[in-house]
């Protein structure tokens, strides 16, 4: 049972983060040694057999993109671990940096050699304050130990890691964003290309992943490719965090195979919904994900089936509706967040998801007016990828767009009786 649990199989039931000795007494650093035996092409080879896709979202395979920065780059070449976390309804890899940090900075130090990497930043949501200390107590027992810094356990290689507090806008997730941000710069995003493997955090190449991507490379580089493979369900190696929040039984996180099913993640780990009240509909990955109802709940969850289901599995945890809050109020509610964080960088962005958010706001509040539908559907064709710098637009449309097609009586309840039905 623990080796199908990777990242959480170590992990104290006090909820006390583990220190070095305990790290280390579970194998901890063992795949950095194995790794530092290996050539940095062999490393890359392994990830990308083991069929890795990122887990902050895009679930791009990660071994290609680490395949992405040039042989003859040039120096410093950087690393950046994604631990921003600012997408509602997400909280998978706060349970990572707070309680198994040393997971990360080995994940990290093994793709650092595998990139070419001269400097690593862990880049962390401002609000996470006992990760910061965690983290930070973290590196320097690995710096002490020799795990990070020059000359890594006399191999030859070197990496500096350091820890990097955000300013705290959703916007510092998106890659480039995130480089702006760790450059001083406000944290808008930039026009592709050049791709960061190519000119990335201060115009040097830059490979860019999810925490629970990177803690997911130690257990590659220890047992193999073909292990990894064999702990998932599907087409997606490994396992996955997922997580679920809403009016169930037992909200959490879960480490499961992925290709677990919505319906196995909402009944039997999350116990089910609460007395009294019903499941209507749930959004996946997060706030960006196009919600999926009964009719998708034997769906699996991996990048392919959720996105064949018309949705994306995003983060992998999934926010619940119930019979009891307003469709609208809670996409209303969306709405408004992702007005609220636009960077105000493109006119289809700032400009529309204010607007849509006063329409939706109208609209709860008994003021919706025939036609307000069409219009807000719309603005979410409006919103589509291509259409604006980055993916938060494209990705606030989603909630929108799938709440219109499924809960469009609601909608229309709202404006026909000029009042929320669940008021």
């Amino acid at each position: 049972m623990a080796a199908e649990k990777p990242l959480t199989l170590n992990m104290r039931p006090d909820g006390a983060a583990l220190d070095r000795a305990a790290y280390e007494r579970a194998g901890g650093y063992g795949a950095l040694r194995k790794a530092l035996k290996m050539s940095p092409a062999e490393i890359v080879e392994e990830v990308k057999a083991s069929t890795l896709r990122g887990r902050g979202g895009a679930g791009f395979p990660t071994g290609l993109k680490w395949s992405f920065v040039p042989v003859n780059a040039p120096h410093p070449r950087y690393l950046v671990a994604n631990a921003d976390e600012m997408e509602p309804g997400t909280f998978k890899d706060r349970l990572l940096l707070e309680r198994n940090p040393h997971l990360l900075i080995e994940g990290m130090a093994i793709a650092g050699y595998a990139t070419g990497t001269d400097v690593g930043y862990i880049f962390l949501r401002g609000e996470y304050k006992l990760a910061a200390a965690r983290i930070a107590n973290a590196l320097a027992e690995a710096y002490a130990a020799g795990y990070l810094g020059a000359n890594i356990l006399g191999s030859g290689y070197g990496m500096e890691l350091r820890l990097h507090l955000s300013a705290g806008r959703y916007m510092c997730g998106e890659e480039t964003g995130m480089l702006n941000a760790l450059e001083g710069k406000r944290a808008n995003p930039r026009a592709k290309p050049p791709f960061p493997p190519v000119s990335g955090l201060f115009g040097k190449p830059t490979t860019i992943n999810n925490v629970e991507t990177l803690c997911n490379v130690p257990p590659i580089v220890a047992n193999g490719a073909a292990w990894f493979r064999g702990l998932s369900r599907g087409k997606d190696g490994g396992t996955k965090l997922y997580g679920a929040s809403g009016k169930v039984n037992r909200p959490g996180i879960w480490e499961l195979p992925m290709g677990t099913t919505i319906r196995e993640l909402l009944e039997e780990h999350a116990g089910g919904m609460l007395d009294g009240f019903r499941f209507r509909g749930l959004l996946p990955g997060g706030a960006s994900t196009d919600f999926l109802v009964e009719q998708h709940l034997d769906t699996p969850m991996d990048f392919t089936e959720v996105q064949k289901a018309g949705s994306r599995m995003g983060t992998g945890t999934m926010i619940v509706l119930d019979d009891k809050t307003c469709p609208v109020g809670m996409t209303w509610n969306l709405t408004h967040f992702f007005a609220q964080e636009s960077c105000g960088w493109c006119t289809p962005c700032w400009s529309g998801l204010g607007w849509a958010e006063r329409v939706l706001k109208a609209m709860e509040e008994g003021q919706g007016q025939p036609g307000d539908l069409e219009k807000l559907a719309f603005q979410t064709r409006f919103w589509a990828p291509g259409h604006t710098f980055c993916a938060l637009a494209p990705g606030a449309a989603e909630p929108l767009q799938s709440a219109l097609k499924y809960f469009r009586e609601d909608f229309e309840r709202h404006i026909t009786e000029g009042r929320c039905p669940w008021r």
